[in-house]
């Protein structure tokens, strides 16, 4: 299983925050797949861990909604239902245009440095080949990048829960979508209106990239 490198530069992060990121991740990106068992002792081990870590982390999944227990029975990886698409759109369309303009209004310099980089690796996309997990790799890194540069914890932990669950059903259809890297390519004005501190453009293109995203999804159903 692959990690997303999702610390910023020189933070320290617990042995909890680690495998918690670590399974996070491979729950959104389906590497664990929907309906599977977890087993904190492999966790452990795949994460180099001790089992202490690996429940605290699972306490917070299971908030998120990527896992759920049942009495007698165990944790599961939850399933990815399609009916669940409107309710995390609706958050979505309401919230993501917010973050955009926020981030565009709040945006350190570092903040800008960090989407600059990103807006230049979109710009490379098209010329050389890109599989589906690494585009979503890429997708995920643009849009929590976004959301830290908001310097609005709530509103980001919030968007962060959103998008892994939407990008858990994009994932799901990603056979059907033979338009994915113009949807991640897309990004890329989307993080200059930001880095430029246009508010205003950067809500409209996200507000239209939500709303595709859900067009996308339900025409691939």
């Amino acid at each position: 299983m692959q990690q997303l490198d999702t610390a910023p530069r020189g933070e320290e992060l617990s042995l909890a925050e680690r495998a918690y990121r670590a399974i996070r991740d491979w729950l959104v990106m389906l590497e664990i797949r929907p309906g599977a068992p977890i087993n904190e002792d492999q966790l452990a081990q795949s994460l180099g861990v001790g089992r202490t870590p690996v429940r605290e982390a699972l306490k917070r999944l299971q908030y998120e909604r990527l896992i759920t227990t049942y009495p007698r029975r165990g944790t599961f990886a939850t399933d990815v239902n399609i009916t669940d698409l409107a309710h995390i759109s609706e958050v979505r369309q309401e919230l993501e245009p917010l973050a955009a303009a926020q981030a565009a209004r709040r945006a350190t310099a570092a903040d800008r440095a960090t989407l600059t980089a990103l807006q230049r690796e979109l710009t490379g996309v098209d010329s050389r080949p890109h599989g589906p997990d690494e585009l979503m790799r890429l997708d995920l890194q643009v849009h929590r990048a976004i959301y830290a540069a908001t310097h609005n914890p709530y509103l980001e932990d919030t968007l962060v829960r959103h998008d892994n669950l939407a990008t858990r059903i994009w994932c799901l259809f990603i056979d059907r979508l033979p338009g994915m890297t113009g949807h991640v390519v897309e990004h890329g004005p989307l993080l200059k209106a930001i880095v430029d501190g246009d508010p205003d453009e950067a809500a409209r293109l996200t507000r239209n990239h939500v709303e595709g995203f859900e067009r996308a999804i339900r025409e691939a159903i």
